[in-house]
């Protein structure tokens, strides 16, 4: 690979990315469903006509996700905390694998997964 082709992925990969979070921004404008489709298109054409395969795989995965994409956009709800809390759940299973009583995997579970361990990412944001 020549020391001119190194570098040009990454502006690339970037651009596909800005090109996704304008998309997922627009569940917070109210934008129609025009606006949502070229934007959704500018992003799919963007990733098609790049040389990078794994822009070509997340444009795939968006273009098969757009169902629950569009409801995204259109509600501004997403299951995004259910899932973090399954998978912090499933980690937690991993690690205290081993645990004679099923009681102490449990409680495991439940103080890794309560609002007060989970606090400071609450406030994180603020």
């Amino acid at each position: 690979m020549s020391l001119a082709k190194i570098g040009q992925p990454l502006p690339a990969t970037w651009i596909a990315e800005e090109n996704l979070r304008t998309l997922l921004a627009l569940a917070r404008t109210g934008a129609d469903r025009h606006q949502v489709g070229r934007t959704r298109r500018k992003f799919l054409t963007w990733c098609a006509d790049s040389d990078i395969p794994e822009a070509r795989r997340l444009a795939t995965t968006v273009d098969r996700w757009r169902p629950e994409i569009a409801a995204f956009i259109n509600t501004g709800h997403s299951n995004a905390k259910s899932e973090g809390i399954s998978l912090v759940i499933k980690l937690v299973a991993r690690n205290t694998f081993g645990f004679r009583k099923a009681e102490n995997q449990r409680l495991r579970t439940r103080c890794v997964t309560t609002r007060r361990a989970r606090g400071h990412l609450h406030t994180a944001h603020l």
